[in-house]
């Protein structure tokens, strides 16, 4: 596949500064030697796009290397500016953020239909970027997003931090070394996806003055403006969102890659079944069943919305591994991950696996930032986890079994499908 390279006129637009107050609206207020990357504590400045309810839960741990802020919603703007309580650059468009020189990286936090262009844009800036899960809509942007961090040299990390914590490690290093024995399955459940109520219903409407909804609709096809589209609610239609196997598969299956060791690879087949919802403007499927084979080493995963009632029973998602010698069931898969006692306990014998262990997912990005090495869910393997999701609702949408070439990463013997493994885009937005 070509390198891709996003065509932009970036650099011509003016800056639009939201003016939330006099203190805000400020130049750079960071001397480059208190907070850059040539500072004696060797802090580095983040720019922040998207201050929704992870964009904002990122500023506990970011809040003092925060250098600039970037919403097209002026409340998510002002509440940010409240949590850092000091005045930073404030923006209502990420390009004129990706202008500011003294930024080393950009966390994007926005909604899933945004990841691909603006992680290309600010690699093309020389901005490191951390970049919400699941990386990309789309197979052609996940491809692009890592011929652009390849080919400007920057760190890309995907915001599945399951793989971060210690019951991933601590899973990873049980299963690696041989104590369930080949793994011939994992099984991952996960509640179904959330229906709209005939009360729930809402017409079409004008945004709110406080809303650029252009820039939020971004490169996606047109849509009007409805109260059940944004913020939250775009994860449940299948072209801004995906539904849960976007959103929480995204973490599940992070895991899963992570303690496969599968970072690098792909399935060879994929067949999604599911049930429309009846009525609204979410169009996920209600229930899901989604069946990935692998081979070179054979494996399945599944995925099951709902799932077996034991394991629904124990929370409502996560996976079973199954293996020819035992089980281990991982709950979870973000930020709370939940392993067995057995996995825990276990020490690996001399010269046994020791995974790599995370110092937490917002500090390996730093920490990698600083040393220019790989991160724990570098942008690769987050395209290949992303993937999957891509390739479930692909095969739900057609109603057929998809025979994938993972090297390729084409659709074998269906152009039908491998027309939709790209999007059209909005101009000025190209990949």
């Amino acid at each position: 596949m070509a390198k891709a390279t996003v065509k932009t006129t970036r650099r011509k637009f003016m800056r639009r500064t939201v003016q939330l107050s006099t203190a805000l609206a400020v130049p750079a207020i960071f001397p480059r030697g208190i907070l850059g990357k040539n500072s004696p504590n060797e802090r580095v400045l983040i720019g922040h796009v998207g201050l929704g309810g992870m964009g904002t839960g990122h500023l506990n741990f970011f809040k003092d290397y925060a250098g600039a802020l970037c919403d097209v919603y002026e409340p998510h703007l002002k509440r940010a500016a409240g949590i850092i309580g000091r005045p930073v650059p404030v923006y209502k468009d990420f390009r004129a953020l990706l202008d500011q020189q003294d930024l080393d990286g950009v966390l994007l936090a926005t909604p899933d239909h945004w990841h691909g262009v603006m992680t290309v844009m600010c690699c093309e800036a020389g901005k490191d970027v951390y970049v919400q899960k699941p990386a990309c809509n789309t197979i052609e942007e996940g491809r692009a997003m890592v011929n652009a961090a390849k080919r400007w040299g920057r760190i890309v990390q995907v915001g599945s931090q399951g793989r971060s914590t210690p019951d991933a490690f601590f899973s990873a290093q049980y299963i690696q070394n041989d104590q369930i024995g080949r793994v011939k399955h994992v099984e991952c459940w996960h509640y179904p996806n959330p229906v709209q109520k005939p009360s729930e219903s809402e017409p079409d409407s004008p945004p709110p003055s406080d809303l650029d909804w252009d820039l939020w609709v971004g490169p996606n096809r047109w849509v009007p403006y409805n109260k059940k589209r944004v913020h939250f609610n775009f994860r449940w239609m299948l072209d801004f969102g995906g539904g849960q196997i976007r959103d929480r598969g995204a973490h599940v299956f992070s895991c899963a890659f992570f303690i496969m060791q599968s970072d690098f690879t792909g399935p060879k087949s994929v067949e999604a079944t599911g049930r429309p919802p009846e009525r609204g403007l979410w169009d996920c499927p209600t229930d899901m069943e989604i069946r990935y084979e692998f081979e070179n080493p054979d494996w399945t995963m599944t995925w099951s919305q709902p799932g077996p009632k034991e394991l629904q029973e124990l929370g409502g998602f996560g996976a079973r591994y199954h293996g020819d010698k035992g089980e281990l069931i991982v709950r979870g898969g973000d930020g709370g991950t939940y392993t067995e006692e057995k996995a825990k306990n276990f020490t690996p014998p001399p010269g046994g696996i020791i995974p790599y262990k995370s110092p937490g997912h917002e500090q390996d990005w730093i920490d990698c930032i600083r040393s220019r090495k790989q991160p724990i869910m570098h942008i690769e393997s987050g395209v290949r986890v992303a993937t999957l999701c891509v390739l479930g609702n692909i095969s739900y949408r057609l109603g057929r079994k998809l025979n994938w070439d993972p090297i390729a990463e084409r659709v074998i013997g269906d152009e039908e499908a491998n027309r939709l493994l790209a999007n059209p885009t909005r101009a000025p937005w190209r990949i």
